[in-house]
């Protein structure tokens, strides 16, 4: 009997918020084994170092060396350690940013669906928008009627004239 082999994440799989969860649980595992994995080396290199210096070299040297083996197996666990805890904001951004917030929009405009919509004047009906400059001075008309536009154009004429 052949096993098969172990099935791999893609960007494909990630449109759930539980495959978001599992998946960041799993790459939170492994990174944290890793970090581990660095974590033992490192201390079984430190301990051996401090234990068994090399013969041949001072003390300074001894430190510097020991310095440049100890100084990246840190880094490199912290780094591991870092990635670690960035999967918990991977997890939240992926929920907040492709679920939580797109909910929240849909439900809004479902509740502005919902409420009485209120109707714009029609374009071209003429009562959208209609204001007459007031000339200086001048008291302020009783409302009159919308002519046709030629009138109004004859009726700027006039005044102006």
């Amino acid at each position: 009997m052949t096993e098969s082999a172990p099935r791999q994440w893609s960007g494909e799989m990630l449109t759930e918020p539980e495959m978001v969860e599992a998946f960041s649980t799993q790459l939170r595992r492994v990174l944290s084994s890793h970090a581990d994995y660095v974590a033992r080396i490192r201390r079984d290199a430190e301990a051996m170092w401090d234990a068994n210096p090399p013969e041949g070299y001072s003390s300074f040297e001894s430190w510097w060396r020991a310095r440049w083996v100890k100084g990246p197996l840190a880094d490199i666990q912290e780094h591991l350690e870092a990635a670690a805890k960035l999967t918990f904001r991977l997890e939240a951004r992926y929920r907040k940013g492709r679920h939580e917030i797109p909910a929240a929009r849909q439900a809004k405009r479902e509740q502005a669906a919902l409420r009485a919509p209120e109707q714009a004047p029609a374009l071209g009906s003429g009562e959208f928008g209609r204001r007459e400059p007031r000339p200086a001075g001048r008291p302020r008309e009783q409302a009159r009627p919308a002519g046709d536009f030629l009138d109004l154009v004859r009726e700027r004429r006039e005044r102006s004239a």
